[in-house]
């Protein structure tokens, strides 16, 4: 009986000449896992396509509510930005799809998973290190690594190399966009983004939304509850997260919401450029942030943006398993136990503008916060405070001045 490799497979060129340059070059029996993340007509006829090109068994994962609740959902609560633009659509989608990797290869036995990440990019870290962790004992197999057999560097090239190898498929060798679709976003890359110097062609490029200048001239007032900072319900109606996210996706599409144009520091050392659609998430993201401000105490508030920018580090280079992730995602749990309320706002022309965010938790008191004099707050405290407060301010500044004398 042969060994047995798991294929990372999206149906895409890339991983359909992997199943038989696998087989021609380790004699393994393919079986190919697709893990549907919220891709959407993607997933199209990838069992006949697999068949044909060679796999012994396909399995299409349905991993969108597991994605959403325990990858998506977290990082939401942490507030995870990376390098203040990329809410890591891509990056979190990689540990979850690696962990079914993992569970597959012990199902069926395999000796070793196989990826179809470029070397130079961010996936093949993420998609390494979560297996490692969790299956150290597996053969990692990495194609576009392997210089001595694999000799493809084109789309012709494989298009010619599966043509050979009885594989006739409508694939095309027209340039495209580099892209990456989940319920989350879409990333691009490629063609005229190379250059950071060229204008992103929206007309061509965007898939999940239209522009700010083509979005509606009215805007669209939307509602949102949150329960332990957990989405729960959108405009009165509860819904499960992944179905809110797909229902603030087609809100956030229609008004322009969510486009970012990033240069951001890959893992592996170089820059790239990419455009970034994340209706529904810049969204969530920002309702999120609007309740916490209104709950949360100063100095928790203050140490959990340090905890956001590291939490964002970690999910972005792959690091989801790691106990410092665990350790993080911890303390951030802890602090969303008050992160119950409403937040309203309305979307116009790729803006988010706050209407109004309500909960029982809230700090805020407008006794305190007014101009108008309370029981809780005397005036003339103020000068002793702000007399303590700057002393260090005022010694130095005398030192200095006896210096000077």
């Amino acid at each position: 009986m042969k060994d047995k490799v798991i294929l990372a497979y999206s149906g895409g060129l890339d991983t359909t000449a992997i199943i038989p340059w696998l087989k021609e070059n380790y004699d393994y029996d393919v079986i190919c896992v697709c893990a549907d993340v919220g891709q959407g007509n993607e997933l199209d006829g990838l069992e006949e396509r697999a068949k044909l090109s060679g796999a012994s068994k396909l399995y299409i994962e349905d991993l969108v509510d597991e994605f959403v609740d325990d990858y998506v959902i977290p990082t939401v609560q942490a507030n995870a930005v990376y390098e203040n633009k990329y809410l890591l659509g891509t990056s979190f989608a990689r540990p979850v799809i690696a962990k079914r990797l993992v569970e597959i290869a012990r199902k069926e036995q395999a000796v070793a998973i196989c990826h179809g990440a470029t070397g130079k990019g961010n996936d093949q870290v993420r998609f390494e290190l979560t297996i490692k962790a969790l299956a150290p004992d597996l053969k990692i197999i990495a194609p576009w690594r392997c210089n001595e057999t694999w000799k493809m560097q084109s789309r012709e090239d494989e298009i010619a190399y599966c043509k050979e190898h009885g594989i006739d498929l409508p694939f095309s060798a027209d340039s495209s966009y580099s892209r990456d679709r989940n319920l989350w976003h879409i990333s691009h890359e490629g063609l005229e983004l190379e250059n950071p110097a060229n204008e992103p062609n929206y007309d061509h490029l965007l898939v999940l939304g239209v522009t700010p200048e083509k979005a509606p001239d009215e805007g669209e007032y939307v509602t949102l509850t949150f329960e332990k900072g957990v989405p729960t319900s959108v405009n009165g109606t509860a819904m499960k997260p992944s179905d809110i996210i797909r229902k603030l996706n087609e809100l956030g599409g229609k008004h322009g919401i969510g486009i970012i144009d990033i240069v951001e520091n890959r893992v592996v050392g170089m820059k790239s450029r990419g455009v970034y659609e994340t209706p529904g998430g810049t969204i969530l993201m920002e309702a999120h942030m609007q309740l916490e401000e209104l709950i949360l105490d100063r100095d928790t508030l203050d140490y959990k943006k340090l905890v956001a920018v590291k939490f964002a580090d970690l999910v972005y280079e792959g690091k989801w398993f790691t106990p410092l992730r665990e350790a993080l995602q911890a303390f951030i749990t802890s602090t969303q136990q008050n992160v119950t309320g409403e937040v309203k706002f309305k979307l116009y022309k790729g803006n988010i503008i706050k209407a109004g965010t309500t909960s029982p938790y809230s700090l805020y008191s407008e006794s305190l916060a007014s101009f108008t004099t309370g029981e809780l707050y005397d005036h003339h405290d103020a000068e002793g405070f702000i007399n303590l407060f700057g002393l260090s301010m005022k010694v130095r500044a005398m030192l200095d001045a006896e210096k000077n004398k």
